[in-house]
């Protein structure tokens, strides 16, 4: 039997909860990443990913396979990601104070947590669409091509958003990387 996510989806729209089964474990974990990763926000992920699901269900009879299933998929995610995004206010990151981390070396991994921290603040503070650039390509590994596809525009304006993300992100964490090259 073809397991393919279309061939799934199909099934899906004949109201077969196993294909259903069968796409949300094969898919949930990494969108619930990505929707991590856009919200900063593990319950608002949670919750972008279960209504991405649900939508998979119930569009399932009008699916068309234009598109490859995960494409579809991660365009909802994203899309619900940036709705909650315009509707709710940002918490800093700050507030969610630090991490103890118990393995040896701490001073490095401090060191390392804070980097981080300050690269996720940096990305957050970026406009949405340009964020959704820097997630996609980077944390997901995708190309310029399907983030032009997922965020319905075209390849040269995927790479001006990345390039943009990219000059603010430099000039947020201009102290940082000058600190780096002194030390």
């Amino acid at each position: 039997m073809d397991d393919s996510d279309e061939a799934l989806m199909a099934r899906v729209a004949r109201g077969d909860e196993v294909a259903y089964r069968l796409l949300s474990r094969r898919h949930v974990p990494a969108m619930l990443g990505l929707a991590r990763r856009i919200l900063g926000n593990a319950a608002d992920a949670e919750d972008v990913a279960q209504e991405a699901m649900l939508r998979v269900w119930t569009h399932a009879p009008r699916w068309q396979p234009l598109a490859a299933f995960r494409t579809w998929l991660t365009r909802i995610v994203v899309n619900l990601c940036l709705d909650r995004k315009r509707r709710a206010p940002w918490v800093e990151l700050d507030a969610a104070g630090d991490i103890v981390d118990p393995t040896p070396d701490a001073g490095e991994q401090a060191e390392q947590s804070e980097r981080d921290r300050l690269v996720a603040k940096a990305t957050a503070e970026l406009p949405a669409r340009q964020r959704t650039a820097i997630v996609l390509t980077y944390g997901d590994g995708m190309s310029n091509a399907q983030v032009a596809e997922i965020l319905d525009t075209t390849v040269s304006a995927v790479e001006t958003l990345l390039v943009r993300a990219k000059q603010n992100l430099r000039r947020a964490l201009e102290s940082v990387i000058d600190k780096d090259k002194a030390g």
